[in-house]
């Protein structure tokens, strides 16, 4: 029988989706944190040497994976102001393709909804 994949399993899916879209966009990792409302995920760097946080959020489709929680983001802006860092956020949808009612499943396929990394304005507010 398949097993369902946890919450935390789904969390790392998705970062692993992410992680690659970093590294085919040149992004150095200085620090990973898996661990679920745990942020940033990823402590990045590009060639210039500006250091990045991003943030991962997996959710199950229907719900739209390019939508956040805005007050929270303020404070974590903040806090990456304070760090002189940039914020890039990263939504990955999540799917059985037999049905969104239906579990995701370890070793089986799945569908996804990733638009990619956005860049979140800290200098706004």
């Amino acid at each position: 029988m398949s097993k369902a994949l946890t919450t935390q399993e789904l969390h790392n899916l998705a970062m692993n989706h992410v992680g690659k879209d970093l590294e085919k966009r040149g992004f150095e990792f200085i620090a990973v944190n898996s661990k679920l409302k745990r942020h940033p995920q990823f402590v990045c760097i590009d060639k210039t040497g500006q250091y990045f946080f991003v943030l991962v959020r997996a959710v199950l489709l229907p719900d739209h994976p390019d939508n956040y929680d805005v007050v929270w983001m303020e404070t974590f802006k903040d806090h990456a102001k304070n760090k002189d860092a940039k914020v890039l956020y990263a939504g990955v949808g999540l799917s059985n393709p037999n049905g969104e009612e239906l579990p995701i499943y370890l070793n089986e396929e799945y569908l996804i909804q990733y638009n990619g990394i956005q860049v979140i304005e800290t200098h706004l507010n």
